[in-house]
Order: structure tokens, then C-alpha cells, then sequence
């Protein structure tokens, strides 16, 4: 099960990898759907999700469906999770089963899980053939749970469920967008930012915060740095934004998160040549060009291109797929360098 890559461009996207910003330009609405249970819908944890997208310059149409508790097997029988499947075509179609579900072994999973996330998937490309499906990584409970040995503490509870949702991700050749992994680095590290609400296993608004951080930056490939914090305090906010940032952009390879997403950064250099890298990543495209504005064109997927004077310049990327033609387009500035200072007469 291939993913695709997306069929809409991103709004007003500010594309930033590694700390280089290019504006890109205006374009239709990205749409996301999240299919869960408590873990999604507690806190409205897809709305915070929103928030951060509206901070950082994205305009995304964002649903949820879900139901308290529900398993993947249980997800598999609701009318009303195909009825939303079926409202429009989503860009991006989220997946998460019940907290212990995939604590399980893999022997286990093939029986009990993976027959019903396949029934879910193919349900999804049937309505929407070009949608990226994610599986959403939770975490472990805060003092594990006691009534099975293999997962009667938080570490082992959390290793379980991280081997699971990477045995279904390599299984489908789904991405996963690791929440349970940041949620144990910041646990480890940050020990004062209570992630679970009072039963010490659903999210507290910081363990929904650090969901919505964690699925911004696997989406767009870029740090949540800046992003919306009306109802979390800006040191907290700065912190669950950085761990969520820096883990996913260093493991995105990890969880198949590379795929589907161009890169560009730009530089000046010392003699005054203005230079741009540029990197495109797509699987299944048929075809992938860049266009700069100086007549230029590349048929390859990585290419450097220098640009003769300064001011604004633009690059477009073209990729063709079975999904047809989708076209980036983003605008560069590069500053003039400095006039000589004129000798004072004496």
C-alpha cells in the first residue's frame, strides 16, 4: 500500500527545513481527517492540531471522527468512520487504535488488528485514491498496566506499543507519526509538564499540545516552533514544541515520513552568488521539474541552481503522478549586497 503524494497545494505555505524559509505560493485548502478514539478527541486535540497549523501560515480543514475505546477491529464496524470517508477527498487520512491494541506481539497483531486496519485502508483509497494515510503512535500508561507482565510499567507499555505501530507500518507502507516516542523523550527529560490527565493515561492539555506539536511537524516536515499557545504557558509550549520538532525531523526516514515533501534552501555567498538547493522526494511521480525564472529548468530530483543577480526569484516544482499534475511554486528573496562605503574627504 503505496502512499501518494498529496493532491492539493498548501496555503500561503511557509516551507522551512533546517531553518530555511521560502514562501510558497497561495493555494486550496489541505484537508485531514483523524479516525481514534479518547486519545484524539480529548482536549479536542485536532482543533489545538488546527490552531498550530493557522500560527504557522498553513490553512488546513481539519474533522475527526472517533469513539471513546474503540479498537481498530471496532473502528472497522462503524457506518458513520465510512460515511466521513466518503464526505470528500482527504489529503491526509489519520489512524489510531486502542491504547493497548498494539502492545501486542506481532503473531498476535495478524490475527487481531492487521485484517481490520487492511478493511479501513482500502476503504479509505476507495473514496479518496491519492489520500496519505498516517498511523498515529500513542504512548504507554504512567504506571503501565499491571494486569499483563510484558507491559506492567511505562517503558516496557511504551516499547510495545512502538514496536506494534512499526510492525503495521512496515506491514502497510504506512507512515507513523511517533506522539508516543516524544511523549516519552519529554517525560524523561521534562519531568515537571504532567502530559496525562488524573487516570494517568489519557492526555492532559500538555499531552494533547505535545500530539498536535508531534503531527504538525510529521505533516509538513517543518518545526512547530512559534505555533499557537493561548491556553499553554510559552515556556511549556517552547519546550513540547522543540522535543516534538527536533525528534521527528531526525527520525523521518525512521517512520517512513520522508516520502511526499520538496525542500528548498537558499544562499548567498561571500563572492555574491545567489544559490538555491533544492530537493524533491516522490516515490511514485512519474516525472519531477524545477523552473526558475531565469529560463532554467532540471528533470532531476536534487539540483543546485545560481541565479546571476538579487532580488526575488521564483522556482517552481512540477511532479506528475497517477494522481495527475501538481505544481509548488515558492519565491526567494536575496538581498543585495552592501555598497561600498564612500572614503570621506579630509
Amino acid at each position: 500500500m503505496k502512499i501518494r503524494t498529496l493532491s492539493k497545494l498548501f496555503s500561503f505555505l511557509f516551507f522551512t527545513m533546517f531553518g530555511k524559509t521560502v514562501l510558497a505560493a497561495p493555494s486550496d485548502t489541505l484537508n485531514i481527517l483523524f479516525i481514534g478514539n479518547s486519545y484524539t478527541h480529548m482536549n479536542v486535540m485536532p482543533v489545538m492540531f488546527r490552531k498550530i497549523c493557522k500560527a504557522k501560515g498553513r490553512i488546513v480543514h481539519v474533522e475527526m471522527n472517533t469513539r471513546s475505546g474503540a479498537s481498530f477491529s471496532e473502528h472497522a464496524q462503524r457506518e458513520d468512520m465510512y460515511e466521513s470517508f466518503q464526505k470528500q477527498r482527504w489529503d491526509y487520512v489519520i489512524l489510531q487504535g486502542f491504547s493497548r491494541e498494539l502492545s501486542f506481539t506481532p503473531q498476535y497483531l495478524d490475527s487481531a488488528t492487521v485484517p481490520y486496519v487492511s478493511q479501513i485502508i482500502d476503504s479509505v483509497k476507495k473514496y479518496s485514491p491519492c489520500a496519505n494515510v498516517l498511523f498515529y503512535m500513542t504512548w504507554g500508561y504512567k504506571e503501565g498496566f499491571v494486569d499483563r507482565e510484558e507491559i506492567d510499567s511505562y517503558d516496557k507499555m511504551t516499547q510495545c506499543i512502538s514496536n506494534g505501530y512499526c510492525y503495521i507500518g512496515n506491514k502497510f507502507d504506512v507512515p507513523i507519526v511517533p506522539v508516543g516516542e516524544v511523549w516519552r523523550k519529554v517525560a524523561n527529560k521534562h519531568k515537571k509538564i504532567s502530559l496525562y490527565h488524573d487516570d494517568l493515561a489519557h492526555p492532559s492539555k500538555y499531552g494533547s499540545y505535545l500530539a498536535a506539536c508531534t503531527f504538525y511537524t510529521a505533516i509538513f516536515k517543518e518545526s512547530s516552533l512559534g505555533a499557537y499557545t493561548k491556553t499553554i504557558s510559552a515556556e511549556v509550549a517552547k519546550t513540547i514544541q522543540t522535543e516534538a520538532s527536533e525528534y521527528v525531523l531526525k527520525n523521518l526516514a525512521t517512520y517512513k515520513l520522508e516520502n511526499n515533501y520538496y525542500e528548498i534552501k537558499k544562499e548567498t555567498t561571500k563572492p555574491g552568488k545567489y544559490k538555491v538547493a533544492c530537493y524533491a522526494n516522490y516515490p511514485n511521480a512519474k516525472s519531477i521539474t524545477w523552473y526558475f525564472n531565469d529560463g532554467e529548468s532540471s528533470n532531476e530530483p536534487e539540483v543546485e541552481h545560481t541565479f546571476k543577480y538579487p532580488g526575488k526569484h521564483k522556482v517552481n516544482l512540477k511532479v506528475k503522478d497517477e494522481c495527475g499534475e501538481h505544481m509548488y511554486t515558492s519565491i526567494l528573496q536575496y538581498a543585495a549586497p552592501p555598497k561600498p562605503k564612500k572614503k570621506s574627504k579630509n
